[in-house]
């Protein structure tokens, strides 16, 4: 068997394909772990969300914030916006709708095995693994709770927000939940207190440390795991470091769209031209 994880896809299905043809992909013995943000922005996020569907228990998913943007879309609780192309989805029937919304919620925040870790922007510096799948458990449950009892809009609606910026276990209600799918799926760069800035999305650069800001990569202690993410597009991937792996080249903004074979470590790259 072989475990390869994929950047984010936001819609770039053609990319997708071209890499699964590539490393001859079979569902029977393979996984494919996708870091989220499934759809938006690219050309088929309908095809994304297919392809990814038809692999059944071979995929191993996280939601991204774009993923939780669609939720949101198809609940009602925001408009589109016109540039996350999602006419197509968007056009489906009500009932498939329903079905693509109860695809989604059932993805979870975290996907752990062996030696690796996934999440759609990192893990956030203050937890341990353990208190990492607890929350994102947490999260989890009370989003397919607010599906079954038919409050998911309400539920989303509370989610959106950049406060709380600062972590405590004492945090209740929505904004523990808000903080969580935060630092799980926007999460770029941390003040020096360890605080998330959810407004700068450059690169790291002088401009960024005379700020006082980190990436939180930056505050993170190795482990004795590796940890996959994606979200973070200017990044390019450069983190530094052996053991935290950016898979989120920029495919959906012309660059490429990244495939990488664990445990060891070689990539595969689909251009977007």
């Amino acid at each position: 068997m072989a475990r390869y994880f994929v950047g984010d896809l936001q819609g770039c299905v053609k990319q997708l394909d071209t890499l699964l043809a590539t490393v001859n992909f079979d569902r029977r013995f393979d996984e494919l772990w996708c870091v989220g943000d499934i759809v938006a922005r690219g050309p088929d996020s309908l095809a994304c969300l297919e392809r990814l569907h038809e692999l059944g228990s071979a995929a191993k998913c996280v939601l991204g914030n774009h993923d939780l943007n669609l939720l949101a879309v198809l609940t009602g609780v925001r408009k589109a916006n016109p540039k996350d192309k999602l006419d197509a989805i968007l056009a489906l029937p009500a009932e498939e709708q329903r079905q693509w919304i109860d695809f989604l919620v059932q993805q979870p925040l975290l996907q752990h095995a062996d030696d690796v870790v996934m999440t759609h922007a990192g893990l956030f510096p203050q937890w341990s693994l353990a208190e990492a799948k607890g929350y994102a458990d947490e999260v989890s449950e009370s989003l397919q709770r607010a599906w079954r009892f038919q409050k998911l809009g309400p539920w989303l609606n509370k989610m959106y927000g950049n406060e709380p910026a600062c972590w405590s276990p004492k945090l209740s209600g929505p904004e523990r939940i808000r903080f969580i799918i935060n630092a799980f799926t926007r999460m770029r760069f941390l003040d020096h207190q360890q605080c998330l800035n959810l407004t700068v999305k450059t690169a790291p650069n002088d401009d960024t440390k005379a700020q006082g800001l980190l990436p939180w990569f930056a505050h993170w202690q190795p482990q004795q795991f590796s940890l996959v993410f994606g979200h973070w597009a200017a990044l390019q991937g450069q983190t530094q470091r052996d053991d935290v792996i950016g898979l989120d080249t920029g495919c959906v903004w012309g660059e490429h769209m990244t495939l990488l074979r664990w445990p060891d470590g070689q990539r595969w790259y689909a251009e977007n031209n």
